[in-house]
């Protein structure tokens, strides 16, 4: 944590990594600055790093996206050539949402979203597999989310400090 971050600025980034619609005016006022002062806050949290992008979420649901796998992938070998084989392609395909590398049995962990699951089996066959690096894939079709957010744990950091 950077260190001139203080229980301030994470009230502030509790309040815009629920709601980045909020204008200046809003966060300063519940926060208990004025306008200025939290602009220059979180102008160099932008800086710093701290505030990577700021995004609207859509309800995939809403736009015929309903479909979504857990895929576990095992490389062939995972020499580092390889690795960049599959990062690259990956980083190219709008289908992954998230890909992780990971420790045990398997090399990646990919969350993929589709029309439909025939929309996965093409881009199972003309994606991932046609890559030539891929020893094996394990599917998991989703078929609810319990919990989903893209809020980081604030109440780990130390200067954390609640705001509603």
């Amino acid at each position: 944590m950077p260190e001139e971050m203080d229980a301030l600025d994470t009230k502030i980034l509790d309040l815009l990594q629920h709601d980045s619609s909020l204008s200046i005016a809003e966060i300063a006022d519940r926060v208990g600055l004025s306008s200025s002062p939290c602009w220059r806050r979180i102008e160099r949290l932008k800086k710093n790093g701290v505030i990577t992008q700021q995004v609207t979420l859509l309800d995939r649901e809403k736009l015929g996206l309903n479909f979504e796998v857990i895929a576990s992938v095992k490389l062939q070998l995972p020499t580092r050539d390889n690795l960049e084989r599959f990062e690259a392609a990956v980083a190219k395909w709008p289908e992954v949402v998230d890909c992780t590398t990971v420790t045990g049995a398997v090399d990646y962990m990919l969350r993929i979203i589709t029309t439909d699951m025939h929309a996965y089996d093409d881009f199972l066959r003309d994606k991932i597999l046609s890559l030539g690096v891929v020893s094996d894939v394990q599917s998991r079709i989703v078929i609810r989310v319990a919990k989903r957010t893209t809020a980081a744990p604030l109440g780990l950091v130390s200067a954390y400090a609640p705001v509603r």
